[in-house]
């Protein structure tokens, strides 16, 4: 597997490594964080980043960005299920790690799908902002979790105009 180039842009939350292949996104993380990617290719120019970059621009300005760049993801099939119930959480609202396990469940046919498997391969999706992992709360409303830190999570949900301390 090809790994691709990667790119190092200043966020006004800390530094951020994007890595892409082509003209896709396969990485986004917040520096030092959780599950930092791994087998990182050389630093790079590709479109794609610049295209990034100004999508972050917009959405650390306080505005929705809208759709995404493109963005190729890899994982287990349970965490492609995840990430893709993550992709469906509309800017400025958030979802619970149960909800989403109940969504899964009933695409698979099951009666339950365990919430910590949920939790999981949220902690583990590696393009985090844009596969809004960010908008995962625990059961209660309470910020639970996150990759880049607690203090990254409620500051992107502030952003986004949801009150976090």
């Amino acid at each position: 597997m090809n790994a691709g180039y990667t790119f190092h842009w200043v966020s006004p939350l800390g530094p951020i490594t994007l890595a892409g292949e082509g003209n896709v996104l396969t990485g986004l993380w917040f520096d030092g964080q959780k599950y930092f990617g791994e087998h990182l290719g050389p630093a790079g120019e590709l479109p794609v980043f610049r295209e990034t970059v100004q999508w972050l621009e917009v959405y650390f300005s306080g505005h929705d960005p809208g759709p995404t760049p493109p963005i190729l993801l890899r994982g287990t099939a349970f965490q492609m299920a995840v990430w893709e119930q993550l992709r469906a959480v509309p800017y400025g609202e958030t979802t619970t790690y149960g909800a989403i396990a109940r969504a899964i469940a009933a695409q698979r046919g099951l009666e339950t799908m365990s919430a910590q498997a949920v939790g999981s391969a949220v902690g583990r999706n590696p393009v985090s902002i844009l596969v809004p992992c960010h908008r995962v709360v625990g059961a209660n409303g309470a910020l639970t979790g996150y990759a880049g830190g607690l203090d990254k999570k409620a500051a992107l949900l502030r952003l986004e105009g949801r009150a976090f301390a």
